[in-house]
C-alpha cells in the first residue's frame, strides 16, 4: 500500500466514516474516543569497537482509539477501531534502524507508515470477547508499546469475571503486528527461532485476599514451544504510608511438535518497600536448564529483570536488581516521578564455553501537567547503559512527548 493511501486509511478511521452503523445505533451513547499525539526522539549510540556509530530517529505518531458501547439484550454487541499513523521527522543517513519506523529498500527509513486495527466485541454478563485486532497484556502474552506506536495482535480474547475474585482470560492469535510494521506476520520464538501462526493461550488471576493475588497460566506458540506461568503477589502493610510488596514468578517452557528440544525455567522475585513517595526494590532473577526463556519475539516478557533494553534471559543467566522510585505528589508535585535501576547478570553460557557477564543501568525522568490549558500534556526521559562480555555496548536516550485528549 502506497503512503498517501495508508494515509488515507487512517484518516477516513478517524472521521468515522468506518463507522456508519454505529451512528445509527444506541452503541454510541457509551462509546468513547481518544487521540494521542506521540513525538519521539531516539539515539542509541554503540561503544564497543568494529561497531556502527550510533542509531538515531525523530518521529510523530498520531494515535486514534475508538470504542462503542453495547447493543442492549441478552448478549451485546460492538465494534472498537485504532487508527495509527507515524511520520518521520528526521533520520540522517546511517542511522536508522531505532525501531520507530519500518525500514526502505535504501537501507534508511520509510517517511510514513499507518495500521488500521478493527475489533468485533459480544458481552454477555461479565465476560467479553473480542475478535480483530487485540493489545492487551498478560502474563504469557503482552503487546510491547516501547517505541512510536504500540503491538497489534490479531485473534480472539476472552475476558471472564463470572466469579467474585477471580479473573479467567484465554485466546487464540494468529499474527502479530509490530511496532514499526503496517503488515501482519506469523511468530516466532525470541532467540529460539522458528515460525508459528497459533498462539493459545489461557489461565486466570485469584484474589486470594486483598492483599493477596495468585495466578496461573498456560501458553502454546504452535510446534515451538509450551509454557506454564505461576505467580504470587502479596502487599503486606507495615504502618501508615508503609507497605512491603512481594511479587513471585516461575515459568516452565518445553519444546511443542519437533522444531527443536527446549527446556527453561525461569524464576524471579522482586521486593518493594514504599515509604510514602519513596519505593526501594531488589529483585532476582534465574535462567535455569538447557535453553534461554522462550517468548513471542516483539513482545514483552513477563520477567522481573526484563527492562528497557535487556532482558537478562539468556541460558544460565542469573541476575539482580536494585531499583528507587519516588513520586513528588508528596512533596507537592503531582505528576512528577523518577526511577533509577540497576540490573547485573553472570553465569551466562556462550559458545566459547566462558562465563558471559553484563549489565544495564536505566533512568526515567517523567512529568504530566494535570491541570490548565495543557492538561495531559506529559515528557519523560529514558536514560540506558548497556555493557556486555558478549553483546553490545551501548548509552540510549529517548525524549518523548504526548498528548491526549478525549473526542467526546
Amino acid at each position: 500500500m502506497y503512503p498517501n493511501t495508508r494515509l488515507a486509511a487512517v484518516l477516513i478511521a478517524g472521521s468515522g466514516l468506518g463507522w456508519p452503523l454505529l451512528a445509527q445505533s444506541e452503541l454510541l451513547e457509551d462509546s468513547h474516543a481518544s487521540l494521542e499525539l506521540r513525538n519521539f526522539y531516539f539515539n542509541r549510540d554503540f561503544r564497543q569497537s568494529g561497531a556502527r556509530d550510533k542509531a538515531e530517529e525523530w518521529a510523530q505518531g498520531f494515535l486514534l482509539r475508538m470504542e462503542s458501547g453495547y447493543t442492549e439484550g441478552t448478549i451485546g454487541v460492538g465494534a472498537d477501531a485504532i487508527g495509527l499513523l507515524g511520520v518521520k521527522l528526521d533520520s540522517g543517513d546511517g542511522t536508522a534502524g531505532t525501531g520507530l519506523l519500518p525500514a526502505d529498500q535504501t537501507g534508511g527509513s520509510q517517511d510514513e507508515y499507518s495500521k488500521l486495527g478493527l475489533t468485533a466485541k459480544l458481552k454477555a454478563s461479565n465476560s467479553v470477547l473480542k475478535v480483530g485486532a487485540l493489545h492487551f497484556k498478560s502474563p504469557i502474552v503482552s503487546a510491547n508499546d516501547s517505541r512510536l506506536l504500540p503491538q497489534l495482535f490479531r485473534g480472539a480474547l476472552l475476558n471472564v469475571q463470572e466469579i467474585d475474585d477471580l479473573t479467567l482470560q484465554g485466546g487464540r492469535l494468529d499474527r502479530i503486528k509490530l511496532n514499526s510494521s503496517s503488515d501482519y506476520q506469523e511468530f516466532s520464538a525470541n532467540r529460539i527461532g522458528g515460525q508459528s501462526d497459533t498462539f493459545n493461550f489461557g489461565g486466570g488471576d485469584y484474589r486470594v485476599s486483598p492483599a493477596l493475588t495468585a495466578s496461573l497460566h498456560y501458553g502454546q506458540l504452535e510446534d515451538i514451544y509450551r509454557q506454564t506461568f505461576a505467580g504470587l503477589v502479596h502487599t503486606l502493610p507495615l504502618g501508615e504510608q508503609l507497605s512491603l510488596r512481594s511479587d513471585l514468578r516461575y515459568a516452565i517452557s518445553r519444546e511443542d511438535g519437533s522444531f527443536r528440544d527446549l527446556d527453561n525455567k525461569a524464576s524471579g522475585a522482586l521486593f518493594t518497600l514504599k515509604a510514602g513517595g519513596h519505593g526501594l526494590g531488589a529483585g532476582y532473577q534465574r535462567m535455569s536448564g538447557d535453553d534461554p526463556f522462550p517468548y513471542i519475539a516483539g513482545s514483552d516478557p513477563f520477567l522481573v529483570n526484563f527492562v528497557q533494553i535487556g532482558d537478562f534471559a539468556n541460558t544460565g543467566e542469573r541476575s539482580w536488581q536494585l531499583r528507587y522510585d519516588y513520586d513528588f505528589a508528596a512533596l507537592g508535585v503531582p505528576g512528577l516521578t523518577f526511577m533509577s535501576r540497576y540490573v547485573s547478570g553472570d553465569h551466562v553460557e556462550r559458545a566459547s564455553g566462558s562465563d558471559g557477564e553484563e549489565w544495564e543501568r536505566n533512568t526515567d525522568i517523567a512529568y504530566v501537567i494535570q491541570s490548565g490549558p495543557l492538561k495531559n500534556l506529559g515528557v519523560k526521559w529514558r536514560n540506558a547503559t548497556v555493557r556486555s562480555n558478549f553483546a553490545n555496548d551501548l548509552d540510549e536516550n529517548r525524549l518523548i512527548l504526548s498528548y491526549s485528549l478525549a473526542l467526546w
